[in-house]
């Protein structure tokens, strides 16, 4: 059985962990005649992030080569560990943070201000609604969390050659289902959350209306600090639920804010999160609240990692290019259908449940699929390797002295022993691989 994806609630909370920095590389200026849109640079400067960007082969290839890098020195553990932001996507918030001109962010403070702003404009029933959401979903984001941890364990599988006797090797059908499964369950959560978002903002008073349109979508400059603490949940509230309380009072704001182009954007390290390149960028900056991860670092170390491969295995890593290409231009489709969907709750209306979470199991499939090309090409990568390579690979991974814990919920470790359910079903029987294009 397949666990879904949990939001990282608990890593939004963490003050190093809410300072880390995109670090895809910006696309090339546009060539003479191009449009030039207001981004991050400010006026007059390309766009530093799009969909465009993020699906583009170099931001790929970074991206996959430093999860590659992640898997092949990591281990099970350390792939559970996930940030919050990259489940339940669908309002507008990594955008508008990724787009800010102010440079503001991935800062501690950048959540806090925006929050802090829309519930000092709520009225006492609004902010009750958040809570109530909050204390209703925290426990389902957990679930979530942990419903992926079968599908890395069967990943670790492949990678080391532990299969079942007679296997031939992952089950490409059994992994696209898994996946599948646990975002079904995400879009589940997006459901009732645009839900409840949109009976608050048809509530709004044109007071609040008018104190929210000076809040300019993408420009921290623009919006005043405030003193939240007057606005937070009673003192004794569990902490994932605080956390999770300001954090839809911030996406609540980038939904009403944003539009549909910052709804079905995505950075590239949306898709194919099994494989622990999470906890290798971000365990350094944990419990650090000045730490500022580099902008680099995926760049850096998947280039690192690619060089201390033989051209016979960078083709591996490189052809999964090609094979991801039409799923990946599938996800824009899908990642825009269901955002059209829940927008319909924010103009008055009602998404239709059936097909958002249709459509979420849709872009889990696909999901599935990259991921089992990754996991594929980085086993037989794994299994031609030096030790030469290997004592090259831990250097590169660069975290001497960290140790994982069992799991992790987000980024909370759990203790004790880690109990799976039975991983075998996700890989062939015998000698049947039909269709197992390795």
């Amino acid at each position: 059985m397949c666990a879904v994806l949990t939001l990282g609630l608990l890593f939004a909370g963490n003050p190093a962990l809410a300072q880390e920095r995109r670090d895809d590389p910006p696309p090339p200026p546009p060539r003479s005649g191009e449009p030039r849109e207001l981004g991050r640079g400010g006026p007059g400067r390309p766009q530093r992030y799009s969909l465009e960007q993020a699906v583009s082969d170099q931001a790929q290839l970074h991206t996959i080569a430093f999860d590659g890098l992640a898997f092949l020195t990591g281990d099970f553990g350390a792939a559970t560990f996930l940030p919050p932001g990259k489940v339940c996507d669908f309002f507008g918030f990594q955008y508008m943070r990724d787009i800010d001109t102010a440079e503001k962010g991935h800062n501690p403070m950048f959540l806090d201000r925006v929050a802090g702003n829309v519930l000092k404009t709520l009225r006492d029933d609004q902010r009750d609604m958040i809570a109530s959401l909050a204390h209703e979903q925290v426990g389902q984001f957990d679930d979530m969390a942990r419903k992926r941890w079968p599908v890395i364990k069967a990943f670790y599988r492949e990678l080391g050659g532990d299969l079942p006797a007679g296997s031939t090797g992952l089950n490409r059908d059994a992994v696209i289902r898994c996946v599948g499964d646990i975002f079904a369950f995400d879009a589940e959560l997006s459901y009732r959350r645009a839900e409840v978002f949109g009976q608050i903002v048809s509530s709004f008073t044109p007071e609040q209306r008018a104190y929210l349109a000076t809040m300019k979508f993408g420009d921290f400059t623009t919006w005043p600090e405030v003193d939240v603490e007057p606005f937070k949940l009673p003192r004794g509230t569990e902490r994932s639920v605080n956390v999770a309380y300001m954090t839809y009072a911030s996406e609540l704001f980038s939904w009403h804010a944003g539009s549909l182009e910052a709804d079905v954007y995505f950075c590239p390290e949306r898709h194919g999160t099994y494989f622990g390149s999470f906890y290798m960028k971000d365990m350094p900056a944990m419990n650090k609240r000045d730490y500022d991860i580099g902008t680099s670092v995926t760049g850096d170390k998947g280039k690192a990692f690619l060089d201390i491969l033989t051209a016979e295995q960078r083709t591996r890593v490189t052809g999964t290019l090609d094979l991801q290409r039409k799923a990946l231009q599938e996800i824009i489709d899908v990642r825009r259908a269901i955002a059209v969907e829940l927008r319909k709750d924010r103009e008055g209306g009602a998404a239709d449940h059936d097909r958002v979470l249709a459509l979420g199991r849709r872009y889990g499939e696909l999901d599935g699929e990259l991921s089992y090309h990754y996991a594929i090409a980085f086993a037989e990568v794994n299994r031609t390797l030096t030790e030469e390579q290997r004592r090259a690979l831990v250097a590169a991974r660069g975290l001497q002295g960290y140790t994982s814990a069992p799991a992790y919920i987000y980024s909370q470790p759990v203790q004790g022993q880690v109990t799976l359910p039975d991983t075998d079903h996700f890989f062939f029987p015998e000698a049947t691989a039909i269709g197992n294009a390795k």
